[in-house]
């Protein structure tokens, strides 16, 4: 039987803050160069944030650095290698990872229910998001947050690296979607509290659902191994 680690075990936990990300943290989301083939992509992806169309949270670990990341496509055509459209109720999930000496803590799971109950305040009853069928562990993590297979995805997308050249990708993909149900009215008080205290003023702040369609051809679909 798993269980987690209590606070004494894992101090740092307690510490992170689960917040937007601001144009400043865009650098390391490179993860020391191991992600800089995804710079343009990351700054597609801020434009689109800045503009009401998406959402960036980063999981920071104060004085130390950011160890977790996630990006929210709201109300919007699916990007890339997608057939399907998402609708307006649903939102999307991608670019999601949490640095490897920080997982299998509860870190990940952690950061899945803020966002959900984020999407709940919103408004948005439903959440999808796409996994790579050879990542087992991430997959096993949705199920567990009670996220269901409802298709098989080509997983075929391209982004611009850094560099300027073009790379395309194949990784077959299960989407994978969850009913969030109605809000409760009670939202994760304590961390929305620090999620407040702690949001800089150049942040452009949460978009609200519905705020048109845009198809973001470059952004990376499948969710990381991140418990």
């Amino acid at each position: 039987m798993l269980t987690q680690p209590t606070s004494t075990e894992t101090p740092w936990l307690d510490r992170i803050v689960i917040r937007y990300l601001v144009k400043a943290d865009l650098p390391a989301l490179e993860w020391n160069g191991e992600y800089r083939h995804f710079r343009r992509l990351y700054q597609d992806v801020y434009q689109n944030y800045s503009l009401g169309r998406a959402v960036m949270w980063v999981a920071d670990l104060p004085g130390v650095e950011l160890v977790g990341q996630l990006f929210i496509q709201l109300a919007s055509s699916l990007p890339e290698g997608s057939n399907s459209v998402v609708p307006r109720e649903k939102a999307y999930i991608y670019g999601f990872r949490v640095k490897p000496a920080y997982r299998g803590f509860g870190l990940g799971t952690r950061m899945m229910q803020f966002v959900e109950d984020d999407l709940r305040y919103r408004g948005f009853p439903w959440v999808c998001l796409n996994v790579s069928q050879e990542n087992s562990g991430a997959r096993r993590l949705y199920e567990r947050l009670g996220y269901h297979v409802v298709s098989a995805e080509p997983g075929r997308w391209a982004y611009i690296d850094d560099q300027g050249r073009r790379q395309d990708v194949h990784e077959p993909a299960w989407r994978m979607e969850k009913e969030l149900g109605p809000r409760d009215g009670k939202p994760l008080a304590e961390d929305r509290r620090r999620l407040t205290d702690n949001r800089p003023v150049e942040d452009p702040g949460p978009a609200q659902p519905g705020l048109g369609r845009h198809e973001l051809h470059d952004a990376p679909i499948n969710s990381r191994q991140d418990s």
